[in-house]
């Protein structure tokens, strides 16, 4: 179970800042210091002075005050030992023994009488002291314990705490045989969303753990209607529907965690009023019920259910995005489509998250392409996997190698039957063959290479079967694979179509058995020279250049204009065009607003403050902006997918910036739309530049004036 905020301080170190609050100020201390150096100055000059005062005509030896400059004297003493504790004892020891060589000089070499009774004093002062700062420490230690058994009694009530939840959502997870996970799922997208929204570590923690509950009403719910295969019926649906209220009449009952309870009764109603069960409307809802309604969604959509299999990520994206302002929050909205587009690899995913738990599962395959491994990204971070190939009924032969499918679909997977693969967009490169024999299909062009490997000298093998280990990269257009069986490495290169699909592999065979899967992907990415390139770049830039280099945009934010500094009246114009395979909404130029101390997008001192796209949907950066969008359709708006079909066939597009004080606007026209964002930069800004950017979209014939 994951925990945020836990109470885990040092003792000490939480005694001692308890402590330190309460202590007074250092000027304090240094008055009372300086105050005790005047009044000791005061009883020196006393105790050797032979001047008399009058005082109503009554004589007064001067060297009588020598007491009550003493008096004072020690009371300082003591008060800088109450108060500051073991600083006030170090400086009180310090002024103490300055104070002995007078005491002694007095006494033994002045034979000064009157210094007796202020060594008596002194005696008493050091005593003082010392017996005070003994209280003051058994008391510090008392202290102390206090404070363990309080933090004990804490951290004991959190694990109460945590240990319950988890129980409930175990509970949840045995009932529910559709949504095993979804609640733990649920509570993480949440608190990335919370923090995005700048929310502290205390409300991320409430928010993590509200979402985590935010399903414990189907406790009370029959496991007949929970576990049903296939859509409910109207009178299930309505029984459905009193989770909210279960979940609200569980958790309330929690006192001592009030925000518990949140999630659980409002987390489906509706941004627009038409959810359940209260009917609350926009920030009626509470925004931690906001924040869960987004994140539980999307977990729904991108997970497997008993009457359907879960739904690529690019299409829930589309989804969220026509829920905006209907059934989401729009600024929460917002920030999912962000992780969304930050998530290129697909992480935020009931079955990868599975994947990565417990390792694919073992493959049997009968006939050749029977079965399937998981799909596998292939990107710019190396990613190592081990398989052990095990023939079905004798040895391996050369029409028993394994295969490795490499491939591009929404969810990852590899698609057979030609309806589901439609659907999910499902594009086949080809097979390569562990001996490295590639079946071309969508493949420009294939390079074989063979290594012996000196070092083992012989096959891999293990029990009955042979022990594989695969690299798989990609760099733009290319990918290289290695297959390596230990006696000799076969190195395959493969020229893509273009570099804006995604590419995984999935392993198949005949009569054969794949299993002890292990996966590890590399946290940092290859050069781009890497992979020696076969075949030319496939570019879709030959258009005509203007002030700035033609900008070829294969995936989300993949390359980026240099900075153009903002100014008022800043014009930026451009030829558009989505490249062939972009079929979203989003897949069309952004414009980034930012500052760095060079200029450049990701460079020294970077800040984002938005990015706003052509279709109107504005992006939130770092903070330091207050941002407005109003995007109005025209008359000439003919519809989204009208809208989608004009990126595919290119238009002009020009961007006019206004930029006065610390406002800045963006307004822009096209296909239809008429976008416009106003922002109010609130952190001081400073040198602030533009650049363009997108997703699947190439970008010609810029000119800036």
């Amino acid at each position: 179970m994951k925990k945020t905020g836990d109470p885990k301080t040092d003792l000490n170190n939480l005694a001692e800042q308890a402590r330190k609050h309460s202590e007074p100020s250092v000027i304090t201390l240094i008055a009372l210091v300086a105050l005790y150096l005047l009044v000791y100055s005061g009883l020196t000059g006393a105790a050797h002075s032979e001047n008399v005062i009058m005082i109503r005509n009554i004589p007064l030896p001067v060297s009588a005050f020598a007491g009550v400059f003493s008096s004072l004297s020690n009371l300082l003493i003591i008060i800088m030992v109450v108060i500051f504790r073991k600083k006030g004892f170090a400086i009180a020891l310090v002024l103490l023994v300055l104070q002995f060589p007078s005491l002694l000089q007095g006494i033994f070499i002045a034979h000064n009488p009157t210094s007796i009774p202020g060594f008596f004093s002194y005696m008493f002062s050091v005593l003082a002291v010392i017996f005070i700062n003994y209280r003051n420490s058994q008391i510090d230690g008392y202290q102390t314990g206090e404070i363990r058994n309080l933090i004990e009694r804490q951290q004991f009530s959190q694990q109460m705490f945590e240990q319950t939840a988890a129980a409930l959502v175990n509970a949840i997870d045995a009932k529910d045989t559709y949504s095993h996970g979804h609640s733990l799922r649920v509570a993480e997208y949440s608190e990335r969303i919370a923090r995005k929204l700048g929310k502290s570590d205390e409300e991320c923690y409430q928010i993590y753990y509200s979402a985590l509950l935010h399903d414990v009403g189907k406790i009370g719910i029959e496991d007949n209607i929970i576990n049903k295969n296939g859509k409910l019926t109207k009178e299930e649906y309505e029984v459905i529907k009193q989770h909210p209220v279960m979940g609200y009449q569980i958790l309330s009952t929690i006192k001592q965690f009030p925000y518990l309870h949140i999630g659980a009764h409002y987390h489906h109603e509706r941004y627009d009023g038409k959810g359940y069960p209260d009917g609350l409307k926009g920030e009626d809802i509470p925004e931690i019920a906001r924040i869960i309604s987004v994140a539980d969604a999307y977990d729904a959509m991108s997970s497997n259910r008993s009457y359907r299999s879960a739904i690529p990520q690019q299409l829930v994206r589309e989804e969220i995005v026509k829920g905006a302002g209907t059934q989401f929050d729009p600024r929460i909205a917002i920030i999912m489509q962000h992780l969304i587009d930050v998530d290129t690899e697909y992480r935020m995913k009931e079955w990868i998250a599975e994947r990565e738990r417990n390792g694919s599962e073992d493959i049997q395959c009968k006939e050749m392409r029977s079965a399937f491994s998981d799909g596998y990204l292939v990107s710019s971070n190396l990613t190592r996997i081990k398989l052990k190939y095990r023939p079905a009924g004798g040895s391996a032969g050369v029409d028993r190698l394994p295969v490795m499918v490499l491939f591009d679909s929404l969810d990852g997977h590899v698609y057979t039957e030609e309806k589901l693969a439609s659907k999910m967009s499902y594009y086949e490169y080809g097979e390569v063959w562990f001996d490295g024999h590639v079946t071309e299909k969508g493949i420009r062009k294939s390079m074989t290479q063979f290594f012996e490997n000196e070092n083992e000298g012989k096959i891999r093998s293990s029990g009955d079967g042979i022990d594989y280990d695969i690299e798989a990269v990609r760099v733009k257009d290319h990918v290289l694979l290695k297959i390596d069986n230990g006696f000799k490495t076969v190195a395959v290169t493969i020229a893509l179509p273009d570099s804006t699909r995604f590419s995984y592999i999935s392993f198949t065979g005949e009569n054969c058995e794949l299993c002890d899967f292990n996966i590890d992907v590399s946290k940092e990415t290859i050069s781009d020279d890497y992979i020696t390139r076969i075949a030319e770049e496939i570019s879709y830039i030959n258009g005509p250049v203007g002030d700035m280099p033609n900008l070829q945009i294969d995936g989300h934010r993949s390359a980026y204009t240099d900075g153009i500094p903002l100014v008022d009246g800043l014009k930026i114009s451009f030829h558009t065009m989505s490249l062939p395979i972009a079929r979203l909404i989003w897949h069309c130029p952004y414009v980034i607003l930012y500052r760095s101390s060079d200029g450049r997008v990701n460079g020294n001192g970077y800040h984002e403050y938005n990015a706003v796209r052509l279709d109107g949907e504005n992006i939130d950066g770092s903070g330091g902006i207050e941002n407005m969008t109003i995007v109005r359709r025209t008359d000439d708006f003919k519809g989204w997918d009208e809208w989608k079909n004009s990126n595919k066939e290119g238009f002009d597009c020009t961007i006019t910036f206004g930029y006065k004080g610390n406002e800045i606007t963006l307004i822009t026209e096209n296909q239809g739309l008429y976008v416009m964002n106003t922002g109010m930069i609130t952190d001081g800004g400073g040198n602030l530049f533009v650049s363009l950017t997108g997703d699947q979209c190439a970008l010609t014939n810029i000119r800036v004036s």
